[in-house]
């Protein structure tokens, strides 16, 4: 795991780092044509300070002097002879254009000033390399005491980045004080603001968290509540077979038996099915699903229970409905508002499902000839284990809630109302399409 102080200090020391090379490099460059322009001006002073009179031979006494740094001054007469040189090397040319130059020797580069004077000649050289190294010079001067100021910079940077860091380190050690029943919010007064994002976002999570829990816990409640019953009920049908005496009471007993454990069953699937939708909503990231396809589907499957009911169950109008969605939930959305309007429609009934699609939306509708829902009880049925005063048919209250919970994921709209004719019941879902 990487320490965001040991990062931090790497690439700021590498920053300033680079920044004293590049600073070096200029301060190089600069002192190199300061001193370019010194030295040609001493050259050019030098040339022109020389008296305008013949200068009598030299021979090599200038040999002792340090070719490396040493200014040569070299004088021709108007014939072309050499009649004064301050040094044997380097061998410059005999003749230059007036002016400067550089001449490449074998002791390296050469600037060379040239001037008429009178009769004569003169040359004057001295190499570049001593310009080039007192550039390097005063540089390095220059520069030292940066570097000599960087392991003093590094450990100021280590304080300052673990003092910019201090609040994270807070904000750890808060949250690992806490319970595991603890959500309440991070405190963000007195935070940086580049901490505020984290603890906001800490918060928000926690938030979230807190609704979860609080919806799971009233969901195991409610479920512990709703199977309390039907589990009795089991038990007492199972007693009544131990106590039947006849044939007749025996198939009697069996068959409430069998009817309680398909409610069971039912309940049990629907618990299921309402907990998957509440509490792993992220793990199914939403898709393009075609909504007519997926009522086909759901038909096909509920078909065979609404055919032993002599229920008329169909497509009565659709079109091709595309939309982003989590097609397992809206299937299950789907199933449930079919499984409801088979229930509660008395046989020889009809269920018509239709879809249709605009721009923006797409609507889903389930008609039934079912006893349809009060206006008074419209907006309960969506809770929990909620049903219907004098309710005949044999369901948990829980339909309603997982199509409520799929709609609301899907940010849409539900609304129920009565029937064509006045009969049953009516209900539209409108679904955005992105």
């Amino acid at each position: 795991m990487r320490s965001i102080r040991l990062t931090l200090l790497l690439w700021l020391s590498l920053a300033l780092c680079a920044g004293i090379i590049a600073a070096a490099g200029l301060i190089y460059v600069q002192a190199r044509a300061a001193a370019n322009r010194l030295f040609d001006y001493q050259m050019k002073q030098i040339a022109l300070s020389l008296p305008h009179q013949a200068f009598a031979p030299m021979g090599s006494d200038g040999d002792a002097l340090d070719i490396g740094k040493d200014v040569v001054i070299q004088i021709w007469d108007q014939t072309g002879i050499r009649i004064y040189h301050s040094h044997e090397r380097p061998r410059l040319p005999q003749r230059a254009a007036l002016g400067f130059t550089n001449v490449a020797t074998r002791n390296g580069v050469w600037r060379v000033f040239s001037a008429q004077l009178g009769e004569t000649v003169v040359q004057v050289a001295q190499p570049l390399s001593a310009r080039q190294e007192l550039a390097a010079k005063t540089a390095l001067n220059t520069t030292a005491p940066l570097l000599l100021v960087l392991p003093f910079m590094g450990v100021f940077i280590w304080l300052a980045v673990g003092r910019g860091l201090a609040p994270i380190s807070l904000v750890a050690r808060e949250l690992r004080a806490r319970g595991s029943d603890t959500l309440t919010p991070l405190t963000d007064s007195g935070m940086p603001e580049e901490i505020a994002p984290l603890t906001h976002a800490l918060n928000d999570l926690l938030n979230r968290l807190g609704r979860a829990l609080d919806a799971q816990r009233a969901f195991v409640a409610d479920a512990a509540h709703e199977l309390r019953t039907p589990l009795a009920a089991l038990k007492l049908r199972i007693q009544l077979l131990e106590r039947a005496e006849g044939e007749a009471d025996r198939r009697t007993a069996i068959a409430d038996l069998n009817r309680g454990l398909d409610r069971a069953e039912h309940l049990v699937r629907q618990l299921l099915t309402l907990s998957r939708q509440e509490t792993d909503p992220a793990d199914r990231p939403m898709a393009s699903v075609d909504l007519l396809e997926i009522a086909r589907q759901v038909i096909a499957e509920q078909a065979p229970i609404a055919a032993d009911k002599d229920i008329d169950l169909g497509i009565a109008q659709g079109t091709p409905a595309t939309l982003s969605g989590d097609p397992v939930a809206l299937a299950a959305m789907l199933g449930n508002l079919i499984d409801n309007a088979i229930r509660y429609s008395p046989a020889a009934g009809r269920i018509d499902v239709s879809v249709s699609a605009t721009d923006e939306a797409v609507t889903l509708t389930v008609t039934d000839t079912g006893p349809g829902i009060a206006a008074a009880d419209r907006q309960r049925v969506f809770d929990r284990f909620y049903r219907i005063d004098g309710s005949q048919a044999q369901g948990s209250g829980l339909g309603l809630a997982i199509v409520k919970n799929v709609v609301d994921r899907h940010r849409g709209s539900i609304r129920l109302e009565t029937g064509p004719d006045g009969q049953g019941l009516s209900v539209s879902i409108t679904l955005p399409r992105a």
